[in-house]
């Protein structure tokens, strides 16, 4: 099955499932090794590792493309993409999807922000109008070759100018055909609610980072409050930092390894996370050796 198709039929199954962010290709395969059922390309993420800075609206369309394909080269379920604001205007945001298509998501994310955007979870946001936004979404459906590409509308307007306007905004985009909704960043239970209760009969998104303005909530929660994707955009890489952090600091103070084994993978685990024993089975298969003797 196409991952397109495979990303619609988890957005139109009951129940409601955990989205992890992965950063790059390391950590998308390692999501879909631990069972999880489709991985989310993270700006954030990506920001964060690959360039060193905060979300602040850095990176390239280019620099994510290449990282997602990556991921896609090196995993089988789908992938979501942030793709920020859709790196400039309706014109600007054919050619993302374009790419993004080309590099093998299911899903693009895209957003009402001002560019330079912001992490959601920020302050100091601004959005674009939303007769704009309306137009991005347009653009992006009719430039999507498969129609089964899914377009998730992502709204910063809660922060901005408070919730009604964002569900204004959210009915909007929905009605110009987005797949997915995303209302970012809710500071409490009550706008949660009123969001679910307001957007009825279309699968959407809430964003839990930890430490960030939306309430923690369990999955059994989210589905209870009408949730379809409980996004979990940082986790993976703050375990990275946490992990590295740890062990550099046992290697500097102690000038040993001998210490940093429960930090660590073991060697065999590293193998076969990047698929060692695949390589070692082309390698024979290809050999020189092996052409010889089947001619």
């Amino acid at each position: 099955m196409k991952k397109t198709m495979e990303f619609q039929k988890l957005l139109n199954q009951p129940g409601s499932f955990i989205l992890p962010g992965a950063y790059d290709a390391m950590s998308a395969r390692l999501i879909e090794e631990t069972g999880f059922k489709a991985i989310y390309a993270t700006g954030a993420g990506i920001s964060n590792a690959q360039l060193g800075w905060a979300d602040v609206g850095l990176t390239s369309l280019k620099e994510v493309v290449d990282i997602v394909a990556r991921m896609a080269d090196v995993t089988t379920i789908p992938i979501v993409v942030d793709a920020d604001t859709g790196f400039g205007n309706a014109v600007n945001v054919m050619r993302t999807v374009r790419e993004f298509e080309r590099a093998g998501v299911a899903a693009i994310q895209l957003e009402d922000q001002v560019s330079p955007k912001k992490c959601g979870h920020f302050n100091g946001k601004d959005v674009i109008s939303k007769e704009e936004m309306v137009g991005k979404i347009k653009a992006a459906l009719d430039s999507r070759c498969d129609d089964n590409l899914a377009i998730m509308a992502r709204t910063d307007a809660l922060a901005v100018n408070g919730v009604e306007d964002a569900l204004e905004r959210a009915h909007a985009y929905a009605e110009a055909g987005a797949d997915i909704i995303f209302v970012e960043a809710p500071t409490s239970i009550e706008q949660l609610k009123q969001i679910t209760s307001s957007l009825k009969g279309i699968p959407q998104v809430i964003n839990l980072v930890e430490g960030g303005k939306t309430p923690l909530l369990t999955l059994q929660e989210v589905e209870e409050l009408g949730f379809k994707i409980m996004l979990c955009a940082n986790t993976v890489l703050r375990s990275a930092i946490k992990g590295i952090s740890e062990a550099l600091k046992i290697l500097k103070a102690e000038g040993s390894q001998a210490n940093v084994h429960d930090l660590i993978c073991t060697w065999e685990e590293r193998q076969s996370l990047f698929k060692l024993h695949q390589i070692k089975e082309w390698e024979m298969k290809y050999s020189d050796s092996q052409i010889l003797t089947k001619k």
